[in-house]
Protein backbone atom coordinates (compact mmCIF):
# COMPACT_ATOMS: atom_id res chain seq x y z
CA UNK A 1 0.00 0.00 0.00
CA UNK A 2 1.44 3.55 -0.96
CA UNK A 3 1.72 6.45 1.89
CA UNK A 4 -0.93 8.07 0.35
CA UNK A 5 -3.23 5.21 0.55
CA UNK A 6 -2.54 5.64 4.44
CA UNK A 7 -4.98 7.38 6.66
CA UNK A 8 -4.14 11.26 6.53
CA UNK A 9 -3.04 11.46 10.41
CA UNK A 10 -0.65 8.34 10.05
CA UNK A 11 1.30 10.05 6.42
CA UNK A 12 4.51 11.50 7.00
CA UNK A 13 4.21 14.64 5.39
CA UNK A 14 1.41 15.51 7.11
CA UNK A 15 2.81 14.39 10.31
CA UNK A 16 5.92 16.45 10.02
CA UNK A 17 3.37 19.70 9.33
CA UNK A 18 1.25 18.52 12.35
CA UNK A 19 4.03 17.79 14.88
CA UNK A 20 7.24 18.89 13.43
CA UNK A 21 9.95 17.27 12.44
CA UNK A 22 11.21 15.90 15.86
CA UNK A 23 8.55 13.79 16.05
CA UNK A 24 8.95 11.86 12.89
CA UNK A 25 11.71 8.40 13.16
CA UNK A 26 14.44 8.54 10.50
CA UNK A 27 12.41 6.57 8.36
CA UNK A 28 9.80 8.74 8.14
CA UNK A 29 11.94 11.46 7.71
CA UNK A 30 13.65 9.67 4.63
CA UNK A 31 10.35 9.00 3.35
CA UNK A 32 9.28 12.74 3.42
CA UNK A 33 13.15 13.48 1.61
CA UNK A 34 12.36 10.76 -0.72
CA UNK A 35 8.93 11.38 -1.42
CA UNK A 36 8.08 8.26 -3.21
CA UNK A 37 8.76 4.06 -3.28
CA UNK A 38 8.55 2.04 -5.61
CA UNK A 39 6.92 -0.94 -7.13
CA UNK A 40 5.74 -2.89 -3.86
CA UNK A 41 7.22 -0.88 -1.51
CA UNK A 42 6.35 3.03 -0.01
CA UNK A 43 9.05 5.66 0.85
CA UNK A 44 8.69 4.63 4.19
CA UNK A 45 9.68 0.88 3.43
CA UNK A 46 12.46 2.74 1.05
CA UNK A 47 13.57 4.80 4.04
CA UNK A 48 14.17 0.83 6.33
CA UNK A 49 16.08 -0.63 3.61
CA UNK A 50 18.50 2.55 3.56
CA UNK A 51 19.11 2.29 7.55
CA UNK A 52 19.79 -1.26 6.91
CA UNK A 53 21.46 -1.33 4.57
CA UNK A 54 24.28 1.29 5.66
CA UNK A 55 23.72 0.27 9.57
CA UNK A 56 22.63 4.40 10.61
CA UNK A 57 21.78 7.88 9.55
CA UNK A 58 25.73 8.37 9.39
CA UNK A 59 26.60 5.40 7.44
CA UNK A 60 24.20 6.52 4.86
CA UNK A 61 25.24 9.83 4.57
CA UNK A 62 28.88 8.95 4.08
CA UNK A 63 27.52 6.35 1.40
CA UNK A 64 29.40 6.53 -1.75
CA UNK A 65 26.81 7.33 -5.30
CA UNK A 66 27.85 3.91 -5.90
CA UNK A 67 27.41 2.11 -2.63
CA UNK A 68 24.17 4.52 -2.74
CA UNK A 69 22.83 3.44 -5.72
CA UNK A 70 23.34 0.17 -4.54
CA UNK A 71 19.27 0.51 -3.19
CA UNK A 72 16.83 0.07 -5.52
CA UNK A 73 15.01 3.01 -6.71
CA UNK A 74 17.84 5.34 -5.86
CA UNK A 75 20.49 6.69 -8.25
CA UNK A 76 22.64 9.91 -8.78
CA UNK A 77 19.66 12.35 -8.90
CA UNK A 78 18.75 11.24 -5.10
CA UNK A 79 22.05 11.35 -4.13
CA UNK A 80 22.83 14.72 -5.09
CA UNK A 81 19.58 15.87 -3.73
CA UNK A 82 20.94 14.42 -0.04
CA UNK A 83 24.56 16.07 -0.59
CA UNK A 84 22.94 19.33 -1.39
CA UNK A 85 20.44 18.93 2.03
CA UNK A 86 24.41 17.91 3.93
CA UNK A 87 25.54 21.46 2.44
CA UNK A 88 23.04 23.36 3.75
CA UNK A 89 22.79 22.14 6.70
CA UNK A 90 26.79 22.98 7.20
CA UNK A 91 26.01 26.48 5.81
CA UNK A 92 23.33 27.08 8.38
CA UNK A 93 25.07 26.20 11.29
CA UNK A 94 28.18 27.81 9.93
CA UNK A 95 26.27 31.15 9.88
CA UNK A 96 24.58 30.28 13.27
CA UNK A 97 28.56 30.29 15.08
CA UNK A 98 29.49 33.37 13.03
CA UNK A 99 26.66 35.06 14.93
CA UNK A 100 27.00 33.83 18.23
CA UNK A 101 29.35 33.08 21.08
CA UNK A 102 30.32 29.65 20.38
CA UNK A 103 30.91 28.74 24.14
CA UNK A 104 26.98 29.55 24.49
CA UNK A 105 26.25 27.19 21.46
CA UNK A 106 27.85 23.90 22.19
CA UNK A 107 24.95 22.10 21.02
CA UNK A 108 25.62 23.86 17.58
CA UNK A 109 29.25 23.67 17.90
CA UNK A 110 29.08 19.68 18.39
CA UNK A 111 26.52 19.75 15.14
CA UNK A 112 28.87 21.78 12.97
CA UNK A 113 31.68 19.46 13.52
CA UNK A 114 29.99 16.28 12.73
CA UNK A 115 28.54 17.34 10.06
CA UNK A 116 32.07 19.15 8.99
CA UNK A 117 34.29 16.11 10.31
CA UNK A 118 32.52 12.77 11.13
CA UNK A 119 32.34 11.65 7.61
CA UNK A 120 35.60 12.06 6.65
CA UNK A 121 37.70 8.73 5.62
CA UNK A 122 41.14 10.46 5.94
CA UNK A 123 42.22 12.28 9.08
CA UNK A 124 41.90 16.43 9.21
CA UNK A 125 43.24 18.99 11.99
CA UNK A 126 41.00 21.95 11.73
CA UNK A 127 41.10 25.23 13.47
CA UNK A 128 38.05 27.38 14.26
CA UNK A 129 39.19 31.07 14.88
CA UNK A 130 37.56 32.95 16.92
CA UNK A 131 37.20 37.01 17.52
CA UNK A 132 36.98 38.90 21.20
CA UNK A 133 33.36 37.89 21.64
CA UNK A 134 34.02 34.02 21.07
CA UNK A 135 32.53 34.22 17.23
CA UNK A 136 33.60 32.26 14.39
CA UNK A 137 35.95 34.45 12.10
CA UNK A 138 37.21 31.53 10.18
CA UNK A 139 37.46 27.68 10.02
CA UNK A 140 40.71 26.25 8.37
CA UNK A 141 41.51 23.24 7.36
CA UNK A 142 45.26 22.63 8.20
CA UNK A 143 46.90 19.57 8.04
CA UNK A 144 45.86 16.27 6.81
CA UNK A 145 46.80 12.71 7.10
CA UNK A 146 48.34 11.22 9.85
CA UNK A 147 48.23 13.49 12.48
CA UNK A 148 50.68 13.53 15.35
CA UNK A 149 52.42 16.10 17.57
CA UNK A 150 54.95 16.22 15.07
CA UNK A 151 53.15 16.40 11.98
CA UNK A 152 51.06 19.54 13.12
CA UNK A 153 53.19 22.52 13.45
CA UNK A 154 52.15 25.06 15.69
CA UNK A 155 54.32 27.81 14.15
CA UNK A 156 51.80 27.78 10.97
CA UNK A 157 48.36 27.95 13.62
CA UNK A 158 50.07 30.67 15.15
CA UNK A 159 50.97 32.60 11.73
CA UNK A 160 46.87 31.84 10.67
CA UNK A 161 45.72 32.99 14.22
CA UNK A 162 47.95 36.36 13.66
CA UNK A 163 46.53 36.85 10.36
CA UNK A 164 43.13 36.14 11.56
CA UNK A 165 43.70 38.74 14.07
CA UNK A 166 42.20 36.12 16.72
CA UNK A 167 41.56 36.32 20.06
CA UNK A 168 41.00 32.25 20.55
CA UNK A 169 40.63 29.14 18.92
CA UNK A 170 39.38 25.82 19.12
CA UNK A 171 41.21 23.09 17.45
CA UNK A 172 39.69 19.85 15.91
CA UNK A 173 40.62 16.80 14.61
CA UNK A 174 38.87 13.63 13.63
CA UNK A 175 39.48 9.76 14.20
CA UNK A 176 37.95 8.09 11.02
CA UNK A 177 38.47 4.69 13.02
CA UNK A 178 35.37 5.63 15.33
CA UNK A 179 36.56 6.11 18.48
CA UNK A 180 36.94 9.49 20.02
CA UNK A 181 38.94 8.69 22.76
CA UNK A 182 42.07 10.96 22.40
CA UNK A 183 45.87 9.41 22.18
CA UNK A 184 49.05 10.14 24.08
CA UNK A 185 49.62 11.73 20.89
CA UNK A 186 46.76 13.78 20.74
CA UNK A 187 47.41 15.17 24.57
CA UNK A 188 51.35 15.88 23.43
CA UNK A 189 49.94 18.08 20.21
CA UNK A 190 47.65 20.10 22.43
CA UNK A 191 49.92 20.98 25.04
CA UNK A 192 52.32 22.31 22.81
CA UNK A 193 49.46 24.23 20.85
CA UNK A 194 48.20 25.96 24.15
CA UNK A 195 52.26 26.95 24.54
CA UNK A 196 52.88 28.25 21.15
CA UNK A 197 49.61 30.40 21.31
CA UNK A 198 49.97 31.66 24.67
CA UNK A 199 53.04 33.55 23.62
CA UNK A 200 51.25 35.51 20.69
CA UNK A 201 47.76 36.08 23.59
CA UNK A 202 45.79 33.61 21.75
CA UNK A 203 43.95 31.78 24.37
CA UNK A 204 42.82 27.69 23.33
CA UNK A 205 39.73 27.27 24.40
CA UNK A 206 39.03 23.39 23.64
CA UNK A 207 40.27 20.62 21.15
CA UNK A 208 37.90 18.65 20.05
CA UNK A 209 38.12 14.98 18.63
CA UNK A 210 35.45 13.57 16.20
CA UNK A 211 34.61 10.17 15.43
CA UNK A 212 31.54 10.17 13.58
CA UNK A 213 28.73 11.07 15.77
CA UNK A 214 30.83 10.98 18.57
CA UNK A 215 32.05 14.34 19.78
CA UNK A 216 35.35 14.42 22.54
CA UNK A 217 35.70 17.34 24.29
CA UNK A 218 39.34 18.15 26.27
CA UNK A 219 38.02 21.32 28.28
CA UNK A 220 35.14 19.24 29.84
CA UNK A 221 37.51 16.22 30.74
CA UNK A 222 40.19 18.63 32.07
CA UNK A 223 42.90 17.52 29.70
CA UNK A 224 43.79 21.24 28.72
Amino acid sequence: MGIKDWPEHLRPRERLIRDGAPALSDQELLAVFLRVGIKGKSAVDLGCDLITRFGSLGGMFNASLREFATVPGLGAAKYAQLQAVLELAQRAIGEQLRAGDLLGSPTAVRSYLTLQLGRQHHESFVVLFLDVKNRLIQKEEMFTGTLTHTSVYPREVVKKALAHNAASVMLVHNHPSGVAEPSESDLMLTRALVQALALVDVRVLDHFVVAGPQVHSFAEHGQM
